[in-house]
């Protein structure tokens, strides 16, 4: 923890320069919403961001996105991750351009807001922000990944839980046009298994599949459902295959890609015929579901479910290290400190 603070220490630092080269008078933009949500942004250092608050924020909204309005955004991003800290300055101009206002601390939103979508783009210092928008009692949306480790997302889970605070996590993928179908819809029948695919991109301060893996791994974890019991990897230099086992006998694989086109997407195999699952078509989809939870309080994702998924993903490292040996869900979720 005393590493996290000095983190956000000098975090503290770049937000206040950042804020100061940008803190240009806040354009006029107007809303015929009466009482709208007010929704807060933690986190300006990824892309998920500025697109989350231009819709809802939009002059012609969706109507499925009506009723929120995000107000102020706190631009907290990682210190070590350079791809991300260079992204804030830019991010910070494309919020205040939708009338969103830039603050110097998580607690001046937390006063702010009746919602918070917590966007940092680096996993680690989520266990912390999020005890912050627990003890405020706001709802919260916990972007990929929910942490920087299992330990951390079963903690996360468990605290919410603890505060009587809803919250819940989703990659944008989970809600492509066609996993919804399978899903939601039966499109298929009786999903008998399922191959996905996704960029693998590699991140040092995360385990192998969080930074980008999270999104292949999440499609098949919608389209199978909850219930995997082993995992098995394999890997050359540039392509990660992992092997599900569920408990009802299927089979589920993820391929994470390093090289090639960056695609997404895969097949489910049903008993009434197979569908293909790409390709990405945004971030609304996401946007209104995070929009209905925000109404409901209800999380549309059972929490075993989401901490299954980075189990699955934690697992496939313990195989890497054991050199392809199946790793049990049930012993790394023990591990991290879950309890049924």
């Amino acid at each position: 923890m005393k590493s996290s603070r000095r983190t956000f220490i000098k975090q503290s630092a770049i937000v206040g320069a950042a804020i100061g080269l940008h803190s240009l008078p806040l354009p006029v933009f107007s809303s015929s919403l009466q009482n709208p949500i007010k929704v807060g942004i933690i986190g300006l250092d990824t892309s998920h961001a500025p697109a989350f608050a231009k819709l809802f924020n939009a002059e012609n909204t969706n109507p499925s996105l009506s009723g929120f309005k995000v107000v102020a955004a706190y631009p907290q991003g990682s210190t070590e991750i350079k791809s991300s800290m260079d992204r804030i300055p830019d991010y910070i101009k494309q919020v205040q351009a939708v009338g969103v206002e830039v603050v110097d601390s998580v607690k001046k939103l937390l006063n702010m807001v009746d919602v918070v979508l917590l966007e940092t783009n680096d996993g680690r210092p989520h266990l912390e922000q999020a005890r912050e928008v627990f003890k405020a009692g706001k709802p919260v949306f916990i972007d990929k990944p929910v942490a920087g480790s299992l330990k951390d997302a079963v903690a996360i889970y468990r605290e919410a839980a603890e505060k009587n605070v809803p919250m819940f996590s989703s990659s944008s993928l989970r809600y492509m046009k066609n996993v919804h179908a399978v899903r939601n819809e039966n499109k298929i029948g009786k999903v008998l298994g399922a191959d996905t695919f996704s960029p693998a991109t590699l991140e040092p301060h995360h385990p192998d599949f969080f930074w980008y893996g999270i999104h292949g791994v999440e499609v098949l974890f919608t389209v199978m459902g909850a219930g995997c019991e082993s995992v098995t990897r394999f890997q050359t230099e540039d392509t990660e295959v992992v092997v599900g086992k569920w408990k009802d006998g299927r089979i589920g694989t993820f391929r994470g890609t390093r090289k090639g086109k960056h695609d997404y997407g895969g097949t489910a195999y049903g008993e009434n015929g197979n569908i293909s699952l790409g390709p990405f078509d945004g971030y609304e989809a996401l946007a209104i579901k995070i929009g209905e939870f925000f109404k409901s309080k209800i999380s549309p994702i059972d929490a075993r479910e989401t901490l299954e998924i980075y189990a699955f993903m934690e697992a496939a490292d313990e195989s890497k290290r054991k050199g392809g040996a199946s790793i049990r869900i049930d012993d790394i979720l023990k591990t991290a400190g879950y309890k049924n």
